[in-house]
């Protein structure tokens, strides 16, 4: 079996904030993977795309089934994957998941047999991201809001949720990131303790708490905020600080709270400092834009051996959920899945044929051969293309 076609794609969905990168990998016996670059949101998707595109001749022609091959092709002879960041490795990612993808739909199997089977038939859940609602959409305003958002997604059966107590002001707009250098002012660290005060009191002690900082603050804030929320007994505290390994190390001997870290991490090769400095409890790698499910899976090997636990990153399209499942279900080291708000979209979960949605706090994992889920039409419709051949 051989690659005979790559399509890139850069879709549209009608947001002007949202612009999902995905590809689908042709092969000689018809059988066809798909896959996605996690550069969705924030500055890059472009990036991203045509990093896909000069990448994709490297696949013309190649074996799919040898996914370790490739990696490694891709790894060695483009220059700038080496030590390489979230565009390149997103790149690698696409093709890598939807490899992936091929390969289970060859072997007639879902992708989690070809991990090793799965150590789990469902995975808890969390909802991820109530300042921006949950519900009903939105930037959350006053304690109030915050209040009402966690309640509805407990409500929804979840009994673990994440919030960025600092992201917005009173009046939702967003708060200026030189708001968070040095030390809070103490109005603001007033607000930030009254919102995570009355989410503890209205969810209760049963239901757990994340606090997500999406790695805004300097060292020193990041720590007063941990400071502040420690008595409230959150779960885990996510990207406190720009991270870096020293910075973390920093912050995890000064608190309390466990650290979640791995959005804005890449390879094997990066996080190797984290698990010998021992700063971080929790890794977050995005399966999109980390190296794919070759590079994760070794990566959660080695947090294994420091036990360290596991939570894949999951903020993209609908796609990337399902080869996250698949990874996660597979692995002795996972702690919970990250339900993102993004994904109750309506626009985000056209652009898949399934939508692989919790129940009562639990997700199923897909059973279909391969990934179990691929691009929509409308996906395939509404997007910029290139065929590569």
């Amino acid at each position: 079996m051989k690659i005979t076609k790559v399509e890139i794609m850069k879709i549209d969905c009608g947001v002007n904030w949202w612009h999902p990168v995905g590809c689908r990998i042709y092969t000689d016996e018809g059988i066809y993977g798909d896959g996605e670059a996690a550069i969705a949101y924030g500055t890059g998707s472009y990036a991203a795309f045509g990093m896909i595109r000069d990448l994709a001749p490297f696949m013309i022609g190649k074996d799919p089934l040898e996914n370790e091959v490739i990696w490694n092709l891709l790894y060695k002879s483009t220059f700038w994957a080496q030590n390489g960041g979230p565009i390149i490795f997103s790149a690698i990612s696409a093709f890598d998941v939807a490899l992936w993808d091929i390969k289970g739909k060859y072997f007639g199997v879902p992708v989690y047999k070809l991990l090793g089977g799965k150590i789990r038939d469902q995975l808890r859940c969390y909802a991820s991201q109530l300042q921006d609602g949950w519900i009903k959409p939105g930037p959350a305003k006053s304690v109030s809001d915050y209040v009402q958002n966690a309640k509805d997604a407990v409500s929804q059966g979840y009994d673990a949720i994440k919030i960025d107590f600092i992201a917005y002001d009173e009046q939702g707009n967003w708060i200026a990131r030189n708001e968070q250098t040095g030390r809070l002012k103490p109005g603001l660290a007033k607000l930030v303790e009254a919102r995570i005060s009355a989410v503890r009191e209205a969810i209760g002690s049963e239901v757990e708490l994340i606090m997500e900082n999406h790695s805004y603050s300097d060292a020193q804030t990041a720590v007063q905020l941990a400071r502040i929320a420690e008595k409230y007994n959150i779960f885990c505290y996510e990207e406190p600080s720009t991270p870096t390994p020293k910075v973390t190390k920093y912050i995890s001997e000064k608190v309390n709270l466990p650290i979640a870290h791995g959005e804005r991490i890449y390879t094997r090769w990066q996080y190797a400092e984290y698990f010998e400095n021992q700063s971080v409890q929790i890794i977050q790698p995005d399966i999109g834009n980390c190296g794919g499910i070759t590079e994760v899976k070794k990566i959660c090997d080695m947090a294994y051996v420091y036990d360290v636990g596991v939570q894949a990153h999951v903020c993209a399209s609908t796609f990337a959920v399902a080869p996250s499942l698949h990874l996660e279900c597979a692995i002795p080291n996972f702690v919970i899945h990250e339900h993102h708000v993004i994904n109750l979209m309506d626009w985000n979960k056209e652009l898949t044929i399934h939508d692989y949605q919790p129940v009562n706090g639990y997700i199923d994992i897909p059973e279909l051969p391969g990934l179990g889920n691929e691009w929509s039409e409308k996906a395939l419709r509404n997007c910029d293309k290139v065929v590569i051949e």
